[in-house]
């Protein structure tokens, strides 16, 4: 915990550093491929296979990829959904739409047809990557899709009409001219929930990664450390897993841990072993069943956590507790939501943080409560 409280310090010399021009796809991993030897994306699946993937690897097939998008019709401002999970070819897809200047349009690979139809139908989607378990429910859908052009399958996605990802990247070139975007240019379309009637498309500009920075930052302790490598189970679909880990650690330059599987407590600390994990977001669900089925798991694993965040909902003072004792990590929450996030947080060894709190407003964001008629 913070021996002293330089919250008040920190958020008063805070200023946003926003240039003009500013693209995604430059920021997390074009400016870092030069760099032939230096780890953007380590990957395994439950069935045990694994990869290994530096910013170069990415950068050249997101080249290829926007090649072989373009000779397909897209072009600045097309949508293009990606219904797929934490996979390399998920990575690839986010940063070659984004150097296109087109818009990525992140979408669950657990919907079902009805939450797929809506939303590809709202964000007029022209080309959607799928993969076998998102195939079956886009393909009872596709002929009510007006917009929709094309669809790829990735990781052996077939069926008539799709077209193999390795197919379409084949006659690509390597090498591809970026587009020039401005920061407030868009960027991608995430829809909430839902939860207080039709989802909505929340559209980003490229800009809305470097307002998630601070919060990042401070919710990882001063991220990147030496040594730091990230992982989330949190889907990259979501905004919890694209802007509260992929994007973000890899703007810094810093390695991710991608799995593609179900949660599991065991499989979990596994991974945190295998990988010498040190930074993590974890819900407070994932939090409570780790928790549940190892007690001491120092006692089993090889652990050495640095930073853990969690979101969603408060924590509790028994798994905050438990962290601390067991993991050696002080938990720093933090609230956000689809259209703001990383807006309230923790950041424990820079300002105290109490179990079941949300925190104060991240650096460069100033919160406030207002009544009806908009007063504070």
């Amino acid at each position: 915990m913070a021996s002293t409280d330089r919250y008040a310090e920190l958020h008063a010399a805070h200023r946003w550093e926003v240039p003009d021009d500013f693209n995604i796809a430059h920021a997390c991993c074009s400016r870092w491929a030069s760099d032939r030897s230096r780890f953007a994306l380590y990957w395994e699946d439950e069935s045990g296979a694994t990869s290994a993937h530096t910013f170069w690897d990415l950068q050249r097939e997101a080249n290829r990829l926007s090649n072989a998008l373009a000779q397909l019709g897209i072009a600045r401002s097309d949508k293009v959904a990606l219904i797929l999970p934490q996979r390399r070819e998920t990575v690839v897809a986010h940063l070659a739409i984004y150097q296109m200047g087109a818009v990525a349009v992140p979408l669950s690979f657990l919907f079902g047809p009805d939450a797929l139809q809506y939303r590809l139908d709202d964000s007029e989607t022209k080309i959607a990557f799928v993969d076998p378990q998102s195939l079956a429910n886009l393909a009872s859908i596709r002929a009510a899709l007006p917009h929709l052009a094309a669809v790829v399958g990735v990781a052996g996605a077939s069926a008539d009409g799709v077209t193999p990802y390795e197919s379409l990247l084949a006659p690509a070139a390597p090498r591809f001219a970026p587009v020039a975007t401005r920061a407030s240019d868009p960027a991608l379309i995430v829809y909430t929930s839902g939860t207080t009637g039709p989802p909505k498309g929340a559209l980003m500009p490229h800009a809305c990664l470097l307002g998630n920075l601070p919060g990042f930052v401070h919710s990882h302790d001063g991220f990147p450390q030496p040594g730091d490598l990230f992982w989330s189970p949190a889907d990259w679909a979501w905004t919890g897993g694209l802007m509260d880990a992929l994007l973000p650690t890899l703007y810094f330059g810093q390695p991710i841990v991608g799995y593609r599987g179900r949660f599991d407590p065991q499989r979990a600390f596994e991974l945190i072993e295998r990988y010498q994990i040190r930074n993590t977001f974890l819900f407070p669900t994932a939090l409570k069943l780790m928790m549940k089925a190892f007690r001491e798991p120092r006692r089993r694993f090889d652990v050495n956590l640095r930073s853990i965040m969690s979101a969603g909902e408060a924590v509790g003072t028994t798994v905050f507790a438990w962290a601390q004792q067991n993991l050696d990590v002080t938990i720093n929450e933090m609230f956000g939501q689809t259209e703001m996030n990383y807006i309230v947080g923790n950041s424990h060894a820079l300002w105290p943080a109490k179990p079941g709190s949300m925190g104060r407003p991240y650096p460069g964001h100033r919160i406030a409560v207002i009544d009806e008629a908009g007063d504070a």
